[in-house]
């Protein structure tokens, strides 16, 4: 089965092509795509339906979009959907270094990470899978895996921050691993069966 998913973010990438192996993923990479869509949508769920529908149009394949981001309690939720982009630059560093500033006087650190993944079939028929996962905001980067937001958000489960887990470590309890793991139960155990 051969399905597209809708990112240029190798992480990402690595992260699925890792937990589903019996899929053949293609990304925008791969069909040199480098059109830019506007994440417009005021959730996680809008954004992720708004790449799914848009690449599903274009190339006509089953497409797999996702959305995730951090959601700080403290914050209002931010930086929330506005995850990727939260400092001028949308830097990973620079988006660290601005959500530490703003959590600087904060006693209350707790945060959730969630990954809503949009999955379009071949007959354009919609379904959405959702991962969350809850821990809290450290006052200073720690550990030098991963991506993003991954050294400041620590698991009190494993005494450690996503960024000092290895990835298998993070691919069995990530947000995006749960929405992963829905989505392969989905793939392996209905869709393949009702194609």
């Amino acid at each position: 089965m051969k399905i597209l998913f809708a990112t240029h973010n190798n992480h990402k990438v690595s992260e699925i092509k890792n937990m589903l192996p019996e899929v053949t993923i293609v990304t925008l990479d791969d069909v040199q795509d480098e059109d830019e869509i506007e994440e417009t949508g005021l959730t996680f769920s809008e954004n992720a339906a708004i790449k799914a529908r848009y690449y599903y149009q274009k190339y006509h394949l089953p497409v797999i979009a996702d959305d995730s981001g951090l959601v700080v309690t403290a914050l209002n939720g931010e930086p929330g959907v506005h995850s990727a982009r939260y400092s001028p630059s949308g830097s990973y560093a620079a988006n660290n270094q601005l959500l530490l500033e703003r959590m600087a006087n904060i006693s209350h650190r707790e945060a959730y990470f969630i990954t809503v993944i949009c999955f379009i079939d071949n007959f354009g028929k919609e379904h959405y899978f959702t991962g969350k996962i809850t821990g809290t905001i450290t006052k200073e980067e720690k550990g030098t895996s991963g991506f993003g937001y991954d050294p400041l958000f620590y698991v009190p489960e494993f005494r450690k921050t996503f960024a000092e887990m290895s990835l298998a470590e993070k691919n069995k309890i990530s947000h995006r691993a749960l929405a992963l793991n829905q989505f392969k139960y989905y793939i392996q155990n209905i869709f393949q069966k009702n194609r």
